[in-house]
């Protein structure tokens, strides 16, 4: 009987995650209201209340259920640091691409958290998530370019973190208006070829 009242009660919270997941989405975080996510879940507040202490936690652990591609791309699931600079570089970028493009909560957790949400008192935690995940990300560029401009002798033409910081911006820009524009354009191949001839822009070969 206990082992059925937890499934119960992991259930129910899924149900409510997912109907969080849903009302965020159409209405923005700010604008969501518990009870229409309650309703969404077929659930009560006093359901919500049992399992979240308010709208900021109900929201974060939507967050919490997916691994955001930036953390995932740099974190243990990501590329193997044996790969060499250049290669392991542009299969992280790859593999950003990937998540967001197969998974479609993942996706829209994305933009939930890119255009739905206001960072503001509460939510400051999840503001400081996302600077963190970009921040390690931008770090790991820096790394890669400087190894293989070493690595093939090169001279950047701007220091290596400057050089990470344009490659972010092109790559989050890339990111955003896929997200925002509807999925109008092959994500993957258009992320390659700017990629790329950023690289070359840097001195890099194909």
């Amino acid at each position: 009987m206990a082992r059925r009242t937890k499934e119960d009660a992991d259930t129910t919270r899924n149900n409510l995650l997912d109907a969080a997941e849903r009302v965020f989405y159409e209405k923005g975080v700010a604008r969501a209201s518990l009870g229409e996510i309650a309703q969404a879940a077929g659930a009560t507040r006093g359901a919500i209340y049992w399992h979240f202490k308010d709208k900021v936690a109900l929201f974060n652990a939507m967050m919490d259920r997916v691994s955001l591609p930036l953390e995932e791309a740099c974190g243990e699931g990501g590329v193997s640091d044996r790969s060499a600079p250049l290669a392991r570089l542009l299969a992280m970028v790859e593999r950003v691409i990937l998540i967001v493009m197969s998974d479609e909560r993942t996706r829209r957790v994305c933009e939930i958290a890119f255009y739905r949400v206001e960072y503001v008192d509460e939510l400051m935690a999840a503001r400081e998530r996302h600077l963190a995940s970009r921040a390690r990300f931008h770090a790991l560029l820096a790394r890669d370019l400087c190894l293989a401009a070493d690595e093939r002798e090169l001279s950047l033409p701007m220091d290596a973190a400057v050089a990470a910081t344009g490659l972010q911006a092109l790559f989050d820009g890339l990111l955003h208006a896929w997200i925002l524009g509807g999925e109008r354009f092959d994500l993957l191949v258009v992320g390659r070829a700017t990629v790329t001839a950023y690289l070359r822009g840097l001195g890099f070969d194909a």
